[in-house]
């Protein structure tokens, strides 16, 4: 803008000592010098404009790149925080699974004594029929069952003569296992005793056809009476119904309970926790 003020009147002061056409030159420059000035002036105001544009991309840009290396930070504990729990959770699973691992092999453990102790017993007592002597198993307990008639004269608690041999047959096994224990119990149907009975009910009826046998197998077959029990049943725990002849025959039973060794079971499942800690 000087640099114009000052060519102009230094055009004016030498207007009037040169020629035409020098001024006409002069004048051209002004032009010239004045044009070149605005076309500065547009181009100063373009670029002031993209330094305001890039300031603002700029600070636009600080502010992202402050919040992305938060939001980095902040996943970062995310993650680690993730990281602990899944590793938490990870331990935990594997603690369930060696904890169900060793109560799959003390369970198989226990199944397998189970089903060699029922081979053993149902080799014992074959060729006798189904009907008055069964074996089965009921959740790790193993049942056999006796009919009256193989055992017991009727309505009486004294064993009959082909008493000792079937017990016999079931003492073979149960002595060979000297580890297990077992509860003997009686049953009765809903028919009351006789008057004439050496007993007062069916309740005790039922206890001392359970003591008879115990005492068999302990003086006739030498099984540590401490691994025995009696239980006298009654007539209440039937398996059949007692409204027909049939139904009361199958409910007048001797039912040797032979019972699984708890402790021994809870030993196994220690032992698979211990080593599967190693």
């Amino acid at each position: 803008m000087k640099k114009g003020i000052v060519f102009l009147g230094t055009i004016l002061l030498l207007s009037s000592c040169v020629s035409k056409s020098k001024y006409t030159d002069l004048q051209n420059q002004y032009n010239d010098t004045n044009d070149e000035l605005s076309k500065t002036r547009m181009e100063l105001a373009a670029c002031l404009d993209n330094k305001k544009s890039a300031q603002k991309e700029i600070d636009y840009l600080k502010k992202t790149n402050y919040q992305l290396l938060k939001n980095i930070g902040n996943m970062s504990t995310l993650s680690k925080k993730e990281a602990e729990n899944l590793e938490r959770s990870l331990e935990q699973i594997k603690e369930k699974d060696m904890t169900i691992q060793s109560l799959q092999d003390a369970i198989n453990k226990r199944d397998s004594v189970t089903f060699a102790l029922v081979t053993r017993l149902k080799g014992a007592t074959v060729g006798m029929n189904d009907e008055d002597i069964s074996i089965n198993v009921e959740k790790g307990v193993v049942y056999v069952s006796i009919s009256d008639k193989l055992l017991f004269n009727s309505g009486s608690a004294s064993l009959g003569s082909d008493a000792r041999r079937v017990l016999g047959k079931v003492a073979q096994v149960l002595k060979a296992q000297p580890e297990l224990e077992f509860m003997v119990e009686g049953h009765t149907d809903n028919k009351a005793v006789l008057a004439t009975a050496p007993f007062k009910d069916n309740w005790e009826l039922s206890a001392l056809r359970a003591a008879s046998v115990v005492r068999a197998l302990q003086s006739d077959f030498e099984i540590d009476p401490k691994r025995m029990t009696v239980a006298g049943k009654g007539e209440y725990a039937p398996v059949a119904d007692n409204s027909e002849a049939e139904g009361r025959a199958q409910n007048r039973r001797t039912r040797i309970v032979i019972l699984p060794k708890l402790d021994e079971f809870y030993t196994l499942i220690e032992e698979g926790m211990e080593e599967a800690s190693k």
